[in-house]
């Protein structure tokens, strides 16, 4: 795999963004598709497990690369609440689907 990245004049950095992008947009596809096939099975609380990470990967992506090398003598207070705001946003979801589908009476 790092020979066939090696023939291309681009940073690993972007095709990991790449990649990302492409398993969040395949998530999104998932969610629409769900909402529109079955909207009285989906509870609204589950569109804040999907909008809050967008934001946050906008974020994360939006920083320079020479901020992540070092290069830079700005803070890295957005790169921080973007990662923060994952790491919430994680959490978060882990509490609405469990309490959507595991505290629910038999």
């Amino acid at each position: 795999m790092a020979v066939f990245l090696d023939n291309f004049q681009c940073e690993r950095r972007n095709v990991a963004s790449v990649v990302t992008g492409i398993l969040f947009f395949t998530g999104w596809w998932i969610m629409t598709q769900l909402w529109y096939c079955r909207p009285q099975q989906l509870n609204h609380a589950f569109h804040t497990c999907g909008v809050f990470p967008t934001l946050a990967f906008f974020m994360i992506n939006a920083v320079a690369n020479a901020q992540v090398r070092g290069d830079s003598y700005e803070s890295g207070f957005w790169l921080f609440v973007g990662f923060m705001l994952m790491f919430g946003v994680l959490i978060a979801s882990m509490w609405i689907l469990f309490g959507a589908y595991v505290t629910q009476p038999l």
